[in-house]
């Protein structure tokens, strides 16, 4: 019975809810909290998936008493450890996943330090926004964040764009560094690498990569208008010929990973978790900041609440009294 309760709860996490999720307005209106949910939902799923793996292993280590059950036996008659050897397979479970967590994070950061160092040589600082600007003909607009956080603006960018639109952009990319986006985007760049095929991997990651995006809209709405950004994104996402609506972990100007002479049209994969301005969701962007929606606490709420109960239903499944 729990073990059929889990894989339920792993069909309904990682198949169903990631596909009627998908596109939610109502997600979209709070971005930031649509993003928790999503990394809730994935740590919901590794919750589960841990606890069917260790009730299929030993489907009598636990006696179904509620939460307790998962807690050690305190027993004056017998040791601590004796009751200890079932939590084996979750502290090896938690290392494995701390684990690739890390390398991935330690990736992205070299990519991002080897990055800085190009800039640091080839680019020149522009104290007027704050930047630095490149000397590459193709628009493109993109920070790197970390402890060291860089906004870049290509001269082909300055050229396009007027003075509020390229504040608009600039704001925008601070939003990405002052809300340390690159921190959740790395959980689920994790969440990836193990479970690719997933809906819930691919789903979660794409719109992760799309809300961030909205959330960081919603910092730049503070300095400028919606029609400024509204403008200054389509500007770079259509320039030389580029998509209005780039799949996700892509960019519309030049790649952070290639060298600045990388001519115009090539868009290979952001590995280094910078963040461009036109690279992911323009489209749904545009008719978000043309088309404002209500942003209720209701929907707020509901998204804090599932963000909270959703890691905490497979412990309730697999240890809750049953019939």
């Amino acid at each position: 019975m729990t073990l059929a309760l889990l894989v339920l709860c792993l069909a309904v996490t990682g198949v169903l809810l990631p596909r009627r999720l998908a596109g939610s307005a109502r997600l979209q209106a709070r971005p930031v909290a649509g993003a928790v949910l999503w990394l809730a939902l994935m740590a919901s799923f590794l919750v589960a998936l841990l606890l069917a793996a260790h009730h299929a292993a030993q489907p009598f280590a636990h006696e179904p008493a509620g939460l307790i059950g998962l807690l050690p036996h305190v027993e004056p008659a017998r040791p601590l450890a004796v009751h200890a050897h079932g939590w084996w397979l979750p502290t090896a479970a938690a290392a494995a996943l701390g684990a690739v967590v890390t390398a991935v994070g330690l990736r992205a950061e070299r990519a991002r330090r080897r990055h800085r160092a190009v800039l640091d040589v080839v680019a020149v600082r522009d104290r007027r926004w704050g930047a630095l600007v490149l000397e590459h003909a193709h628009p493109t607009v993109y920070c790197l964040p970390g402890r060291r956080s860089r906004v870049v603006l290509s001269r082909g960018a300055l050229r396009l764009l007027d003075e509020r639109q390229v504040a608009a952009a600039v704001a925008h990319e601070r939003g990405h560094i002052r809300g340390r986006h690159h921190l959740f985007r790395l959980p689920a760049d994790a969440f990836a690498v193990l479970l690719g095929p997933l809906p819930l991997a691919r789903l979660g990651r794409s719109e992760l990569a799309l809300l961030l995006e909205m959330a960081a809209d919603d910092a730049a709405l503070r300095q400028v208008s919606r029609a400024e950004l509204a403008s200054a994104l389509c500007a770079l996402a259509t320039s030389a010929g580029s998509p209005v609506d780039t799949p996700p972990g892509t960019s519309s100007g030049a790649s952070p990973d290639t060298p600045p002479d990388t001519p115009p049209g090539t868009s290979p994969t952001r590995t280094d978790g910078s963040l461009a301005v036109a690279a992911t969701g323009v489209l749904a962007r545009v008719r978000r900041l043309a088309r404002p929606g209500a942003t209720g606490r209701g929907h707020q709420l509901a998204c804090r609440v599932g963000a909270l109960a959703a890691p905490v239903l497979p412990y309730l499944l697999a240890c809750a009294p049953h019939p």
